[in-house]
Parts: structure tokens; C-alpha cells; sequence
């Protein structure tokens, strides 16, 4: 595979940098109070897409209404992209729950009841 092959991927690292920063402190809805940390950034192919997967620390509730803020600031959020990484077109972002850390202490749950019994 040729180096050209490997844009979106160091994009998509770039891109995953600047959210990062962006929830660190340039974003001021008060929805998103609650830790909510990038965890990784995956960018289609033809760059026009890129799915951010974030973690939301607290209840539900909490965790719903960070997901609503970030919807929220999805727009603001790929401007800034647009103008950071001097991209031609502007991708559309998406944010989606990651709880890959929540099944994987279910399944150690579940492992720890076999061996019990």
C-alpha cells in the first residue's frame, strides 16, 4: 500500500489531537461538565465522515446529556477542524459512546462466575 493510502488514518490522528483539546477546554456547554475523553477517531475512506468514539464519566443521565452537547457542538466542531488541519472539505463528525470498557468488565464478570462455580 502506498503511503498516499495512509491519509485518512493520520488525519484521523490529528483529528482525535484536536477534539481532544477542543473537550479540554474550548467547549463551554455546561452539559459537557461531566469527564468525557476521546478514545478513538475512525475516518472513512473518502474522508467525509469521521466517527469520534468518546467516554462519558457518571449515571445515564449524565452520559445522555454529554452526548446531547456534543451533538450539539458537532457543527462548531468540524468548522474548527476545517480551518486546524486545512482540510478541503469539511467531514461530517459523529459522536458515538464508546462502552467497549463496560462490556469488557461484563465479560470479566461473567468469566468469574464460571470459575466460581
Amino acid at each position: 500500500m502506498t503511503v498516499g493510502g495512509h491519509r485518512s488514518e493520520r488525519v484521523a490522528e490529528e483529528i482525535q489531537h484536536e477534539v481532544s483539546l477542543m473537550l479540554a477546554g474550548e467547549l463551554k456547554d455546561p452539559r459537557l461538565a461531566a469527564a468525557v475523553g476521546v478514545t478513538e477517531v475512525r475516518m472513512t475512506a473518502d474522508m467525509r465522515t469521521v466517527r469520534v468514539y468518546v467516554q462519558c464519566e457518571g449515571d445515564d443521565a449524565e452520559r445522555e446529556r454529554a452526548m446531547e452537547g456534543l451533538k450539539a457542538a458537532s457543527g462548531f466542531v468540524r468548522h474548527e477542524l476545517t480551518e486546524r488541519l486545512h482540510l478541503r472539505r469539511s467531514p461530517d463528525v459523529l459522536f458515538v459512546p464508546d462502552t467497549s470498557e463496560e462490556y469488557g468488565q461484563h465479560i470479566d464478570d461473567l468469566l468469574k462466575k464460571i470459575k466460581e462455580t
